[in-house]
């Protein structure tokens, strides 16, 4: 049992048991042109947690641990993007127009990949979602099920978005969840703050919140 300091108590895990969980870490999120940026946001708050991510990311693959990326992707024809979500927001480009890195959002443009930095490695599970949660229109429960999963620490963006969806998502269907700090952020980062207040508050109603370091030093 590896037991680690936590907000608001301890959060304890078996390994084989457990998943790292990487939200979105995408091109078109992290990187300058992508989808991110045509909405106006500054990419360079979320590209600053990468080299943290990448530290947990070699920890845990050295233990062996399960690890899962995903990726919000949308089918070339856009039958799974509802013109409620394409219209969102008003951007430049919208989801599946042709940006400086292939169609926005589109499965396998080289801007809805994960950024090289924490690309997966083969036999790491790879989730294309077109929701904003993991779980939705995904086989994640079921392959986290057929795994004995119990237990999933997150990381990834946006902190108040896809992260907060997935582990909402993941609280419903019973796994006791923990978000590293650290490795999460969000382009607004009051709505960081707010998020994180938010999942930990009355006695980690969502999940758990921690440091990296303090997974880190258990894992070493």
């Amino acid at each position: 049992m590896i037991r680690i300091d936590a907000n608001p108590f301890e959060y304890a895990f078996e390994l084989p048991r457990t998943a790292l969980v990487i939200i979105d870490m995408q091109r078109d999120f992290i990187e300058p042109g992508g989808f991110g940026e045509t909405l106006g946001n500054d990419v360079s708050l979320l590209s600053a947690i990468v080299p943290a991510c990448q530290r947990v990311l070699a920890a845990w693959r050295g233990a062996g641990a399960l690890v899962v990326h995903t990726r919000e992707a949308h089918a070339p024809d856009l039958s799974d993007c509802p013109p409620a979500k394409r219209n969102r927001g008003n951007p430049s480009l919208r989801i599946g127009d042709a940006g400086p890195m292939g169609r926005i959002l589109v499965a396998g443009e080289p801007g809805n990949q994960i950024i090289p930095a924490l690309a997966p490695l083969p036999g790491e599970i790879v989730i294309d979602k077109p929701g904003k949660g993991a779980f939705y229109a995904t086989p994640l429960h079921e392959l986290l099920q057929k795994a004995g999963i119990t237990h999933l620490l997150f990381m990834g963006v946006t902190t108040e978005v896809c992260v907060q969806t997935s582990m909402r998502e993941a609280n419903d269907r019973g796994y006791d969840g923990l978000l590293l700090e650290d490795c999460t952020e969000s382009y607004f980062p009051a709505f960081k703050a707010a998020a994180v207040d938010m999942m930990r508050a009355q006695g980690a109603i969502v999940g758990c919140t921690a440091a990296s370091a303090a997974l880190l030093q258990q894992l070493a």
